[in-house]
């Protein structure tokens, strides 16, 4: 694939959407979007489900808080993995076929989860999981954006982000009300049997269209990442999972050594405070519509790296909490804004592609660096040093991502892509 950045004009397409050429697909999908979101929302209800069971699990199987918390280990490569193939199933089936195909095998290895009575091949389960729900999104985003109508792209991606938000609010609950009735074997299994149902009937729904991904050859990744609009995008995406999941695992114990909680008041508070996500992305989802995508991106990021900065300075049984929930909403409305800049900037054959790539770069240092980071800061001086360092370190990461050409547009090479495909 030879790529080249096309130079941003006054009144281009992807700077200002309002001004851009009509789409002749005027239809906003309304049942697309319905299959999407409940297909998100199980996929990410099914991983999230393992940590309200680990208590569960730790007793019957004997084992200590790492080995608990290291089957998350699993959960992470194998989404990786399932990001990296995802662009594979895609050439080689369709974009629908991979959804369908990522919930149907995330919901086999539940049902496989079910009723393996060995730690061993739950570990091996946990990557099969891993893997079926990491195959879903750039697929995902490819019909969803494909689908719709350019000028809608951040309203449609901010009604898709209603899955994952949705998610981590229900999780916890969902698992503690199915226990109430299996064994945790059986929440998970109980979690299997829609997201197969729903796959299939999405599969055979013909919904999405047949269209297929560009082959992600080694030369094609290579081309792709060799561009600077790229790395802006990886970045921007790593920072706003740094400041979302990372600030969001280390946030009871920040509540709890630093501001002096109980543990009950501090996962509370750190729960609910995601409910305030599900109203920002819409907020969000308009606001790129209406003043574009980069400038969304950059104030939710610029106001969800401030909060960070806040949290680390002030204290207060009233003010800590509220930082909290303005941090969490912030951070979430990065991701309609976030997802349509990505989609502006990668044409739709090499759309999917580059959707795995920034994802597996922002995954690694957004959640698995940033975490550490903030517990040796914390370590060393405090919890709300650590805090204030990450807000700090992304606001000048934003100063210095403002060089990074994000307006313009990637486009294929004609022949020349093809020849780099095979």
């Amino acid at each position: 694939m030879a790529v080249a950045t096309t130079p941003p004009q006054s009144g281009s397409q992807s700077a200002h959407p309002e001004d851009a050429p009509r789409d002749p697909r005027r239809a906003f999908p309304v049942a697309l979007l319905g299959f999407l979101v409940a297909l998100f929302f199980l996929n990410i209800v099914s991983r999230l489900s393992v940590g309200p069971l680990l208590p569960v699990i730790e007793r019957e199987f004997g084992l200590g808080h790492g080995e608990a918390g290291s089957l998350y280990f699993f959960l992470t490569v194998g989404s990786c993995l399932g990001l990296y193939l995802s662009g594979h199933v895609a050439w080689r089936l369709s974009h629908r076929a991979t959804i369908a195909v990522s919930g149907i095998t995330l919901g086999a290895a539940l049902l496989a989860i079910a009723g393996t009575p060995t730690l061993f091949w739950i570990r091996a389960e946990l990557l099969v999981l891993g893997m079926g729900a990491g195959l879903y999104l750039p697929s995902g985003v490819a019909v969803l954006t494909e689908n719709t109508r350019e000028s809608s792209w951040g309203t449609a991606l901010a009604i898709h982000e209603l899955g994952p938000n949705l998610g981590y609010i229900c999780a916890p609950l969902l698992a503690e009300l199915l226990l109430g009735f299996f064994a945790w074997q059986g929440v998970l299994g109980a979690l299997g049997v829609p997201a197969i149902l729903l796959s299939g009937a999405f599969l055979l729904s013909g919904m999405g269209g047949s269209s297929s991904a560009h082959r992600p050859s080694g030369a094609t990744i290579a081309r792709l990442v060799r561009h600077r609009s790229f790395w802006g995008v990886a970045c921007l995406f790593a920072v706003s999972i740094g400041l979302g999941l990372g600030l969001y695992t280390m946030m009871p114990l920040f509540l709890v050594s630093d501001v002096g909680m109980d543990r009950l008041s501090a996962n509370l508070i750190t729960g609910l405070s995601r409910i305030s996500g599900l109203f920002s992305v819409f907020l969000a989802g308009a606001l790129a519509d209406r003043i574009g995508r980069r400038r969304t991106v950059m104030v939710s990021l610029t106001a969800a790296g401030s909060c960070a900065v806040l949290l680390g300075l002030l204290r207060g049984p009233w003010i800590t909490p509220a930082l909290i929930f303005l941090q969490s909403a912030f951070a979430a409305s990065f991701y309609p804004a976030g997802f349509s800049l990505l989609s502006s900037v990668f044409p739709v054959p090499v759309r999917n592609v580059a959707v795995s790539m920034v994802l597996i770069f922002a995954t690694l240092i957004g959640a698995g660096a940033v975490p550490p980071l903030i517990g040796f800061l914390a370590d060393t001086v405090s919890f709300s040093f650590a805090f204030g360092t990450a807000g700090a370190a992304t606001l000048a990461a934003l100063v210095l991502l403002g060089r990074f050409p994000l307006r313009g547009t990637l486009r294929s090479a004609g022949d020349e892509e093809k020849r780099a495909s095979r």
